[in-house]
């Protein structure tokens, strides 16, 4: 539930908006603007607008419409399309979302590179993914998301795969990522799907230890577990951008790429307007 506070502090951001709550404020594109692409020496002079691009991709996956229906003002969709696919080529919104997280937890008084982490995984519907899988468990064909979340839930890592892949065989992905991203995580929180063989050979191997939270057999009801609630938050945050509710992606790397764009943009706005 938004507070008065909280509903204040978004009506004074949205004033400072172009057009759309998902467009960058000046603020905002001032910490973008050095990270954009560089013209190059030769050639004819570069007429992109990046400030446009970025606001029409974060429309896009806010508002959650398809490419060809972005507003006309943007600019031609292929156009947008065809740099969103560049900017993701060359890890922008990678750098962009790892960027904006260091700043946020300096900004709250902790180190930049986490020292725990929460793992976990959701299964979404992908109806026009390239391959699929059926999660058993949650009756979903689809795409499942892997991820690790600091215990702020800041998004650390995100591996995607066919829903039919265990969640404890996709971790196995997400250690490697984190030992060479976030090289001084050593602490991670899990739930009893990732209790397996296989996974705590690994974490041992890579020096990790997994702390397993398990649910009570005697709790009956809904109740919040330590540190487990972290992640699932950071899921809800996710699906408020629309586009992420379900994944509509046909590759797995567009579906990365527009995961970065909705948590990068959530650190940007608290970065840029705290």
């Amino acid at each position: 539930m938004w507070t008065q506070q909280s509903r204040g502090r978004i009506a004074r951001i949205a004033k400072k908006t172009k057009r759309y709550p998902s467009d960058l404020t000046d603020e905002e594109w001032g910490r973008l603007s050095p990270l954009m692409p560089q013209p190059g020496r030769r050639g004819r002079p570069r007429e992109v607008d990046f400030r446009e691009v970025i606001n029409a991709v974060r429309y896009l996956v806010r508002s959650g419409c398809g490419w060809r229906m972005l507003p006309i003002h943007f600019g031609a969709w292929q156009t947008v399309y065809g740099w969103f696919r560049e900017l993701a080529r060359r890890f922008l919104f990678q750098t962009i979302h790892d960027i904006e997280l260091m700043l946020d937890r300096e900004r709250q008084g902790r180190e930049a590179s986490p020292s725990a982490a929460v793992i976990d995984s959701q299964s979404v519907k992908a109806p026009s993914a390239e391959k699929r899988g059926f999660d058993a468990g949650k009756k979903v064909v689809g795409r499942k998301r892997h991820i690790a979340v600091d215990t702020d839930g800041r998004l650390l890592m995100v591996n995607l795969t066919t829903a039919d892949i265990s969640d404890s065989a996709g971790a196995q992905t997400i250690l490697d990522g984190i030992r060479k991203r976030w090289p001084w995580v050593k602490h991670l929180f899990a739930d009893g799907a990732y209790d397996r063989l296989k996974l705590m050979d690994k974490a041992s191997y890579l020096d990790f230890v997994i702390e397993v939270i398990r649910r009570s057999d005697q709790q009956k009801g809904f109740k919040v577990l330590p540190r487990r609630w972290v992640v699932e938050r950071t899921f809800g945050w996710m699906i408020r951008w629309r586009r992420l509710v379900r994944d509509y992606e046909k590759r797995i790397d567009v579906s990365h790429a527009m995961i970065l764009v909705a948590m990068g943009g959530n650190l940007l706005r608290r970065n840029a307007h705290p």
